[in-house]
């Protein structure tokens, strides 16, 4: 069997708000991400901490526990557009978060970045870099046996605790 093809057969079992968004039951307004960044109350906002030019935010429907996007506060659909300064600013925003996690939370290892385009899995017309902790021995038994994923930090607890961190950290 390829890597695809076992991909294809496992199994995610997500809360009933991820399926509604999957389906494309999402607020109505042209950027999720510029309107976490307007602070449209019609959007959920997962926002950890933000500087002149970027926003850290808990991703809503996360991966892994500590599951972060960091995002321009400009609307911008390709990594090209990035100004010099907005690049600098994502990449020091992500050094902090990497240290914030590693330090509180033991991770030891990371993905990093960008889905670029619909054909790379991007779903938001806005870039954004994630930031996904990785740690030891993070199968669980659903995944052994039946090839499916549980995440199990509920995404608002995550905020709460992640913005303590962030403050403390300063």
């Amino acid at each position: 069997m390829s890597s695809y093809e076992e991909h294809s057969l496992r199994k995610n079992l997500f809360s009933i708000g991820k399926l509604g968004y999957a389906k494309g039951d999402r607020p109505n307004v042209d950027c999720i991400l510029c309107g976490v960044r307007d602070k449209n109350e019609i959007v959920p906002n997962l926002t950890i901490a933000e500087t002149e030019l970027s926003i850290v935010s808990v991703n809503l429907f996360p991966y892994n526990p500590g599951h972060i996007i960091i995002f321009p506060k400009r609307h911008i659909i390709h990594y090209l557009e990035l100004t010099e300064e907005e690049a600098l600013d994502i990449h020091k925003l992500t050094q902090k978060t990497m240290r914030i996690l590693e330090k509180q939370w033991k991770v030891q290892g990371f993905n990093l970045g960008y889905n670029l385009g619909k054909n790379s899995g991007g779903s938001i017309p806005h870039i954004h870099e994630h930031i996904v902790p990785r740690f030891p021995n993070e199968a669980g038994f659903l995944d052994v046996l039946s090839n499916t994923r549980i995440v199990i930090y509920e995404p608002y607890q995550m905020w709460d605790d992640l913005k303590k961190l962030w403050v403390k950290e300063d």
